[in-house]
């Protein structure tokens, strides 16, 4: 674990020794990618086109050994103003010895697809606010925490806040979620549904004209059935953000965040391993073409 946080550190500490060779930043901030695991307004110019990788990492768990990381290449497109469509595919690895209640397994496997479609409601340029709603729903051949083979299907709805506190130095932003999933385990023939939902919270502030840095504090609520039924378990998570403009057409985020305080239904610990991980670390790459 010691390795990945340094990892995460070469990559901030090198974004910002880059940043005086890169193009002046505009004026005003664009807030479409400059948050780690949250979402800002912006949606991108009419007939922007977009090639993101996302890397997720998410570590550990009551015990023994867990790692999972999901590689997700994507296509961004606006095809109108206000309204972008992101297509996408998840590889995911596995890697679990020892966790209570998940089978041990070491595997590299396709995912599924994914669908992200945001439409931006107020424009921050004409509004207190910006806002903007997003859905983005998932089809997947394997359970994204097990591993197992299953069939899931999900929508994450997103409504994204955010305003400039400082002009052109610092901005805040708020989501709120709704995570609604269904998963069917092949082997066993079990189904299970769930729900989840959350408020983020996420400030960023310029340091270099080309450098961001922040960070986001995000608290999610899962419960049984996708209608909200029993409540599973809690976590609220803490952690750094960086975003590096890397030239004109190419931008790189990289976040990281660690689960503080958390419960399990029916437990009394401080954290909620069970339905969440330790650890959450994402790096994101872009270029315009």
């Amino acid at each position: 674990m010691r390795r990945i946080a340094h990892g995460v550190l070469i990559v901030v500490a090198c974004g910002i020794a880059l940043a005086p060779l890169c193009t002046r930043a505009e004026e005003g901030f664009d807030t479409e990618h400059i948050f780690g695991f949250m979402i800002g307004s912006d949606v991108g110019n009419q007939g922007e086109r977009e090639f993101q990788s996302q890397t997720t990492g998410r570590f550990g768990k009551g015990g023994g050994t867990y790692r999972a990381v999901g590689q997700e290449v994507e296509i961004e497109l606006v095809p109108l103003p206000n309204f972008r469509i992101e297509i996408g595919s998840i590889v995911a690895l596995h890697d679990i010895t020892g966790v209570p209640d998940i089978a041990d397994r070491r595997q590299l496997n396709f995912q599924g697809f994914s669908l992200d479609l945001r439409y931006r409601l107020l424009d921050r340029e004409s509004a207190p606010f910006g806002m903007t709603i997003a859905a983005e729903s998932h089809g997947e051949r394997i359970d994204e925490m097990t591993g197992a083979k299953a069939r899931s299907y999900g929508t994450d709805f997103t409504l994204a806040f955010d305003r400039e506190l400082i002009p052109n130095f610092a901005i805040g932003a708020l989501n709120l979620i709704y995570q609604p999933e269904w998963t069917r385990f092949e082997i066993s023939g079990m189904s299970d549904k769930s729900s989840t939902i959350g408020a983020a919270f996420a400030g960023m502030v310029r340091v270099r004209p080309n450098v961001l840095l922040g960070g986001e504090l995000r608290y999610f609520r899962q419960y049984e059935g996708i209608g909200l039924g029993d409540l599973a378990g809690q976590a609220l998570y803490v952690g750094p953000t960086a975003y590096f403009q890397l030239s004109e057409r190419s931008r790189l985020t990289a976040s990281w965040s660690t689960q503080v305080w958390g419960r399990a239904a029916g437990t009394g610990a401080n954290l909620d391993l069970v339905n969440f991980e330790r650890h959450q670390a994402r790096l994101v790459f872009g270029v315009n073409f």
